[in-house]
């Protein structure tokens, strides 16, 4: 069969390779473990059950997740095959950005996972017109839960669906995400079947993945990329198992999976798991490992193992692997910058990173670095997928054309017109170059957004996110954000590692009572230094940071310096740290 809207996918695995196990989640403390035809047979309940409490096609139903679960797979598919609209919501946002979000997409149902989300949003009802009803995943005192929804299917007539499904058209709006964005309102993200669809089909192709392989999953089903990614995994006939973050380490020791897709932040925390282990070590035992990760920093891709870079890794490396269920054929990396040390250490290690590009209006992938021999190149984010062009316009932003680039901003027409052009091209805000690989083939370097420019009182233009990526290298960095905009040179507010930090304090007979304490002991102040030092001569004189000011607190979404995709608010953090910023430029 043709897979062209998104519920074509659960079928064309039903049809083509159909698993026992096509998505497992952890239930009550055991793998609740649907197969294929069981995974359509909840989704048909669903969509039978949606129906009967009036929702119907072009309706829009909210769901909300704090973990990634078998529940959301059974909403989308149900939602989606009678021709409603997913709305797919962040867990981390405020009550007010969902009573805006509830709103704006004048959602009929709301689903939540557990009783914290729905603490959230049980009183909106009353401020949201168009909601009816408020569901649970799990069983909350005083909410109704979606297996009345479910229950309420049972014994339907699975050919009332078809008729519905039949009349969906792969140009029709699939999806409503909404950007968290760095700044203002959040905005409607239109995508269609084809747009989605395009991007599974043709990053499917890519995947080394095939019909029985284990994939884990544990970034958010409500962005675009996992969201993505599970549709091309079901496409595939993989085994898809969900995990949080906090049982990650577990079950990549359980489930052993093949493939996943991550963060460049998490790949830097088992970088810091790693090495810290190294230091523990002593004698012998040390030397070699260290010897070993000096070899992995100077890996290219497509290098060809010497004989002392195999005694490296069967004594090094492949106790890496181990770690992360010995079986891993590739780790695809996207949301935000990757530092070339974590592409090109792990990679070495024989844990294949390659990272990706795109953003939620093009469904979401652009570019990407592929597995095969040549189709990678360190430091960018890869070459244009298929049928997607990439140019670079006069100013050096990024623009993009293809089947993926979304319909629109819902009810935002200007602002549609703002991105996107007559004739298709969407302006992503992102800056960057070609360059080019020994192989002649063509990759995407991305250098910085658009938007996100310093332009120093000198008149001097500063691209922040290279000078951070590089400083979060470094152990002792958890969060930096560079800063001189209209100053006289540029600065850095740092949040520590402060449980590395701590440990530098014990080793170095250091005493605090507090964070405010620690941070400004003379000792820290002057490790910190050094570390500036040591980072600032890879940039060009206008580009070093001058002067830092430690923080005490890290950044999260809850507390507003980040977005739920854990970008940088930029205005947000100058705001909330004017002080310390002025302190900075006025001592």
């Amino acid at each position: 069969m043709q897979v062209k809207r998104l519920f074509d996918v659960l079928h064309f695995q039903k049809a083509n390779h159909p698993q026992q196990v096509a998505i497992a989640t952890v239930k009550n403390g055991e793998w609740w473990k649907l197969s294929t035809d069981e995974l359509i047979q909840q989704s048909n309940n669903m969509s039978l059950g949606l129906l009967k409490l009036g929702i119907n096609k072009g309706d829009k139903v909210a769901v909300v997740t704090s973990a990634n679960r078998t529940e959301w797979n059974i909403c989308d598919q149900g939602i989606g095959q009678i021709g409603a609209i997913n709305v797919p919501l962040y867990p981390t946002i405020s009550t007010k950005d969902y009573e805006y979000i509830l709103n704006h997409a004048e959602a009929k149902i709301c689903i939540v996972s557990d009783a914290k989300l729905y603490e959230k949003v049980k009183d909106l009802k009353a401020s949201v017109p168009s909601l009816q009803g408020i569901y649970t995943f799990d069983q909350v005192e005083g909410a109704a839960c979606y297996e009345e929804i479910i229950k309420a299917g049972e014994g339907g007539n699975v050919a009332d669906i078809k008729a519905i499904s039949d009349t969906v058209d792969e140009k029709d709006l699939a999806t409503l995400i909404y950007t968290s964005g760095t700044t203002g309102t959040p905005k409607g993200v239109m995508l269609s079947h084809q747009n989605i669809v395009s991007n599974v089909l043709t990053v499917r192709a890519e995947l080394p993945i095939e019909a029985g392989h284990v994939a884990l999953s544990f970034l958010p089903l409500c962005h675009i990329f996992e969201r993505m990614v599970i549709y091309t995994y079901l496409h595939t006939g993989a085994n898809v198992y969900y995990s949080d973050i906090d049982t990650l380490k577990d079950k990549l020791g359980t489930v052993r999976p093949h493939f996943f897709t991550t963060v460049p932040r998490l790949l830097e925390k088992v970088y810091e798991g790693i090495v810290n282990k190294g230091l523990a070590l002593t004698g012998l035992k040390k030397k070699l490992f260290f010897w070993a990760l000096e070899m992995a920093d100077k890996y290219d891709y497509d290098q060809k193992p010497s004989f002392t870079f195999k005694i490296a890794d069967k004594l090094i490396f492949s106790k890496w692997r181990e770690g992360l269920g010995g079986r891993i054929m590739g780790i695809v990396t996207g949301s935000a910058a990757c530092p070339l040390k974590m592409a090109r250490v792990f990679s070495a290690a024989g844990i294949p990173i390659r990272e990706g590009y795109g953003l939620t209006e093009t469904s979401p992938v652009l570019t990407f670095n592929r597995f095969a021999e040549g189709g990678a190149m360190l430091g960018t984010v890869g070459m244009p997928i298929k049928d997607v062009e990439i140019k670079i316009a006069e100013d050096g932003e990024i623009l993009a054309k293809g089947p993926n680039i979304m319909m629109g901003y819902y009810k935002e027409v200007e602002k549609t017109n703002e991105v996107l052009t007559e004739d298709g091209w969407f302006s992503t805000g992102d800056v960057g170059t070609f360059v080019t690989n020994n192989a002649g083939n063509k990759f995407l370097k991305i250098t910085d957004r658009k938007k996100e420019l310093l332009k120093t009182s000198g008149g001097k233009y500063v691209a922040p996110a290279p000078i951070e990526s590089k400083f979060r290298e470094n152990f002792f960095i958890e969060q930096i954000m560079v800063i001189g905009e209209s100053k006289k040179f540029v600065s850095a507010l740092i949040v520590p590692a402060f449980p590395v930090l701590e440990q530098f304090a014990t080793e170095n007979d250091i005493t605090f009572a507090s964070r405010d304490e620690l941070i400004v002991n003379p000792k820290v102040q002057a490790k910190y230094q050094s570390i500036i030092d040591e980072v600032n001569p890879n940039f060009s004189h206008i580009e070093q940071i001058k002067k830092f000011k430690l923080l005490k607190s890290e950044w999260t979404p809850e507390t507003t310096e980040l977005t739920p995709t854990m970008k940088l608010k930029r205005k947000v953090i100058n705001e909330k740290y004017n002080k310390e910023i002025d302190s900075i430029y006025n001592d």
